[in-house]
């Protein structure tokens, strides 16, 4: 991409949107196509051709996507489906009727077995069953990953893919319902803080093993794949450290100054037991994270407390 570069970046106003068109305007990019839900819906095919057809972006950075927690996939993997399979299929199939040099699509981690070898490596997808709880998102992503792959190996494109660990940082979702686990317990424990309450409640039983990234590093990561990655099989992005759920609970109570106890819930699923990335892929393509977890939980805090809508 050069700096007059025509990018189109869809859901440009959640959390890894946004901290992609940050890094962009950072670097110098300024002929950003942005456009919201409102006054562009990416499940609806001939909308999003007729906006390829007017704009013809030459570069995509495909962000847009339902995402949410555990609480929200299992309750709801039909729209976790159909929703990410219809903006993916949508905004890639217009990528390539209407020129697009180059498509970045991204995945996420969920998108592999659960009973998976550790760390993970790019060559465990489709190896054995996934998660049921985020069964739908991740058969959707799944779905995307491969369209970009046969694009690039029947009609020689460049249409890449990452796969994400788990992400946190400014305009995360922090609702009760659709947040992810970092973002709902820092809301948790926060609240639990200004009530005076004795204990938090914490789902499952604190043993599950997660990695994390903050989401302006992911931002940097994608933004240079963008401009140096030509290769046909996607990446894994981050950190390649991990820490149980119990210790991240400590670790953001101490940050929220929350001084009550901590319950664990054994009755709810705890998801997937261990999930950590191997990195070495993009480790080797020249990009390592730059944001340590406490750092980063403390930034992602000072997000909340200024981010009341996030919050509904």
């Amino acid at each position: 991409m050069d700096k007059n570069s025509k990018i189109f970046v869809t859901g440009h106003r959640g959390m890894v949107g946004s901290a992609i068109v940050r890094e962009l305007e950072k670097q110098g990019y300024h002929n950003l196509v942005l456009r919201t839900h409102q006054e562009l819906d990416l499940m609806d095919q001939e909308k999003v051709n007729e906006f390829f057809a007017q704009e013809k972006p030459e570069y995509v950075f495909l962000a847009a996507g339902k995402v949410g927690g555990i609480m929200a996939n299992q309750s709801d993997l039909t729209d976790f489906l159909y929703e990410n399979m219809m903006i993916g299929m949508n905004v890639i199939h217009a990528s390539v009727q209407y020129g697009c040099k180059k498509l970045l699509n991204i995945g996420s981690s969920c998108i592999y077995p659960r009973e998976c070898p550790q760390p993970i490596k790019e060559e465990y997808l489709l190896t054995s069953a996934l998660e049921k709880t985020n069964e739908g998102y991740a058969l959707a992503k799944i779905s995307s990953l491969k369209y970009c792959e046969y694009l690039n190996k029947e009609k020689g494109m460049h249409y890449i893919s990452v796969m994400p660990c788990n992400l946190y940082g400014p305009n995360d979702n922090y609702t009760n319902v659709r947040s992810h686990v970092l973002p709902a317990l820092i809301r948790r424990f926060h609240e639990a803080k200004i009530e005076g309450k004795e204990e938090v409640v914490c789902w499952g039983d604190g043993s599950p093993l997660r990695e994390f990234l903050y989401v302006d590093d992911l931002a940097e990561c994608i933004v240079y794949l963008m401009n140096t990655y030509e290769g046909a099989e996607f990446v894994n992005i981050g950190t390649g450290k991990e820490i149980s759920i119990k210790d991240l609970a400590n670790l953001i109570a101490k940050i929220v100054g929350y001084e009550g106890k901590i319950v664990w819930d054994t009755s709810k699923p705890n998801g997937t037991p261990r999930k950590v990335l191997d990195v070495s892929k993009v480790n080797a393509l020249g990009w390592h994270y730059k944001t340590e977890l406490e750092e980063g939980v403390r930034l992602a805090y000072e997000d909340f407390l200024g981010n009341d809508k996030k919050r509904i």
